[in-house]
């Protein structure tokens, strides 16, 4: 049997999302761009999924661009941006050669999700200019130094919404406020935060934001962009007219209709959800913190994601941790899913100031609504035993 605590990596998709994609995988099977009567219907499917997305986050529906996970999303924001207004003296304002200046610095953090770091990477390559703002011992920027790199060139400050490591919650609605002041575009990956915590577009001031389905109880390969009506961005992806022109291919039928469900859940059930799985985090980190020695959770317990607990725990190393309890049928991470074979120090926790040993020393646990209070106590017990084990060997 598994006992699933890395929501933060995948989720499980749930049952009335499988239900509303089955048609589209077996009767609805037509291309939306055929104008036919199956071709029309997938359109539809297609439009209505949109809807449901754009109202997750209070946005216009004709803001949704889907893409094929948060990671497309995180390029096609960075690199969808970087090119489109590089040689721009003021945003939506082309002007004259001798007036250009050029719009080539990027601001973000160095405790984004690798999509934005390997992004930034990139663009370096290029010739943009990219400033990494470090965060205090909790994963908090200040937003002081953010104002102070901002400059004439600025073209993007793109800053996550959560952190998926420690759960930091960034005060975003103050980080959009700043950009707008200084006509600068904000994008946000809040690929960790949808569906979590509530978030509202348009009342906090974000120009874009980066969502995937599967961190949603949607199936993989979906994911999904928002960007502001107004704000134009290079197409990331050439071939066909789909997505008003800016993502060719054709569309994931099923996986658009199975996001589309998900937030729709994700809308109606958010309190709910936000309740449960920060009453198991909560219960979780009492009964750790009681029954076992010598250990350090990871980042802010004020501003955090409800489902997310960053436990050190001194002196073991975590791998021989997650393979102790996988022993007895328990998923967690030692960090990012998508850096699992790396065996450097988590880059999230070296930015909070984590010693090397320690950050080693580090895992990941992360709610979802399909976990219970037994699961947590069969956790608990678990992982107790096996740190005392591990410890008795040093």
């Amino acid at each position: 049997m598994t006992f699933y605590f890395d929501n933060a990596a995948t989720t499980k998709i749930k049952p009335e999302v499988v239900s509303e994609m089955l048609p589209y995988l077996r009767e609805e099977y037509g291309n939306p761009s055929s104008l036919y009567g199956i071709g029309r219907s997938a359109k539809k499917a297609i439009d209505r999924a949109r809807e449901k997305v754009a109202k997750l986050i209070n946005c216009d529906k004709g803001e949704i661009y889907f893409t094929g996970c948060g990671t497309e999303s995180d390029n096609t924001a960075l690199k969808g941006i970087a090119y489109r207004y590089k040689d721009v003296k003021n945003i939506g304002e082309v002007i004259s050669n001798k007036n250009k200046i050029k719009k080539n610095h990027i601001i973000t953090t160095k405790i984004e999700h690798h999509a934005i770091l390997e992004s930034c990477k990139n663009l370096e390559r290029q010739g943009f200019e990219i400033t990494y703002l470090d965060v205090d011992k909790y994963g908090l920027i200040n937003l002081q130094e953010l104002k102070n790199a901002i400059k004439e060139e600025t073209i993007l400050i793109s800053i996550m919404f959560a952190n998926n490591e420690v759960g930091t919650i960034q005060p975003i609605k103050e980080i959009a406020k700043i950009a707008k002041q200084k006509n600068v575009i904000f994008h946000t990956d809040a690929v960790q935060a949808v569906g979590n915590i509530p978030i509202d577009v348009k009342e906090m001031g974000i120009d874009m934001l980066s969502l995937s389905g599967h961190k949603i109880y949607a199936p993989k390969g979906i994911g999904a962009l928002y960007v502001r009506k107004g704000i134009e961005f290079e197409s990331f992806m050439n071939g066909g007219h789909q997505e008003k022109n800016k993502r060719a291919g054709t569309e994931n039928l099923a996986g658009i209709v199975g996001l589309g469900k998900a937030c729709e859940l994700a809308n109606e059930n958010l309190e709910y959800h936000t309740k449960h799985v920060g009453a198991l985090r909560d219960y979780f980190l009492e009964q750790v913190s009681k029954n076992i020695d010598n250990i350090k959770i990871n980042g802010t317990m004020e501003h955090r994601l409800p489902g997310n607990a960053n436990i050190s725990f001194i002196g073991i190393d975590s791998t021989a941790l997650l393979l102790e309890l996988d022993k007895k049928g328990i998923c967690c991470s030692s960090g990012s899913a998508c850096n699992s074979g790396e065996s450097n120090p988590s880059h999230v926790l070296t930015a909070l100031g984590v010693d090397s040993e320690t950050a080693k020393s580090t895992l990941r646990f992360t709610f979802g609504e399909f976990n219970t209070r037994a699961e947590v106590d069969y956790l608990v017990q678990n992982l107790i035993e096996c740190v005392w084990n591990l410890r008795r060997y040093e």
